[in-house]
């Protein structure tokens, strides 16, 4: 039994209960929808195609790009177009580098592969992951690329693949996406669900590799945080970004950032506070019976990890980078002959 004052009180409760289950909830933000559909392209030369990562340097020149043949390519506009900024030593050695004689899956592992690229802008130097010949950098006017590094405890690299660089400090973050398998047979790192990859730092002052974090399921790209506190980290499988934090009480701690609608590649910092996810591919929707006309290539997520915008592209076409720069996207995919520019919405 219930005195009248306290059912006074419990009617009280109540009122204001239903009260609010009668307001509609706050819904979340929702989410941007931009096509790519309709960006420029920028057609990279004959031949070759991979445009997996791109950088600009610290006069925001570029962008430049790594491409199926183990160059990078700087655009010097469109009277110029593509010319050769830098290539590992073996591009001037062999022929098959210079003269197409086989598909390029044949012939990266001797001519170089690059993938992650990143400008030093204080010293004006390119780092560049390369995913056969492992950590390498080249001066601000190009050339032939020196080895910095191409092993870490002992352990030899296997795939290099995402980098970043602190500009404050010089380091270098950077992913072994496997230690088990090449960046040729990558697929294989999904179908035998590989947690061999690694998480590695190289120190700008004392010239070393260390390992950050080992045993990863297909880590790939890399970015520093815009207040430089921790590391974001794509995983390709599970389809989850990280971060591992570099300063403060969670140091060294490795947490889920953000669940994601596909298979990432690299990730950059946007211009406001958060990052740009490529998507190599978007994961199956459950219930789909066909595959849609147009599908997920990118996702922007804020700080907090919450994703606000989906960048969508024809069918066929997949995303390896988002950059942005200026208020405009460019967009870069290791399967295409292109470059895209995005310029419409932004």
């Amino acid at each position: 039994m219930v005195c009248g004052g306290a059912m006074s009180r419990w009617l009280v409760l109540l009122v204001g209960l239903l009260t609010i289950s009668l307001v509609p909830s706050c819904a979340a933000a929702e989410v941007k929808i931009s096509p790519t559909e309709w960006s420029l392209r920028l057609p990279l030369p004959d031949g070759v195609t991979g445009a997996e990562s791109l950088a600009f340097d610290a006069l925001g020149q570029g962008p430049y790009t790594g491409v199926s043949d183990g160059r990078v390519l700087k655009w010097d506009g469109s009277a110029v177009g593509w010319t050769t900024f830098a290539h590992h030593a073996n591009y001037r050695k062999l022929p098959m580098c210079t003269v197409a004689m086989a598909p390029s899956e044949e012939t990266e592992g001797l001519c170089g592969r690059l993938l992650g690229l990143a400008f030093h802008l204080e010293s004006g130097d390119l780092y560049m992951a390369d995913a056969y010949n492992g950590l390498m950098r080249v001066g601000p006017d190009g050339g032939e690329a020196e080895v910095l590094a191409t092993a870490a405890d002992g352990v030899q690299f296997n795939f290099v693949n995402g980098l970043d660089i602190d500009q404050v400090t010089g380091d270098v973050y950077f992913t072994d996406s496997s230690v088990t398998y090449p960046r040729r047979f990558n697929t294989e790192i999904m179908m035998n669900a590989d947690a061999t990859g690694r998480l590695l730092k190289y120190d700008a002052r004392t010239k070393q590799v260390t390992v950050l974090k080992y045993s990863l399921p297909y880590p790939n790209g890399v970015a520093v945080s815009h207040d430089r506190m921790h590391i974001v980290v794509a995983h390709t499988l599970p389809c989850q970004a990280y971060r591992y934090y570099l300063q403060g009480p969670k140091a060294g701690h490795y947490e889920l950032l953000a669940d994601l609608p596909g298979y990432p590649d690299n990730v950059r910092r946007d211009e406001n506070g958060g990052y740009w996810v490529a998507l190599n591919q978007e994961r199956g929707r459950p219930g789909a019976t066909t595959r849609p006309v147009r599908h997920l290539v990118g996702v922007r997520l804020d700080g907090n990890g919450v994703e606000v915008e989906e960048l969508t592209a024809a069918k066929g076409v997949t995303l390896s980078e988002v950059t942005e720069r200026k208020g405009k996207l460019w967009l870069g995919s290791i399967e295409l002959d292109y470059i895209g520019l995005l310029v419409a919405l932004y």
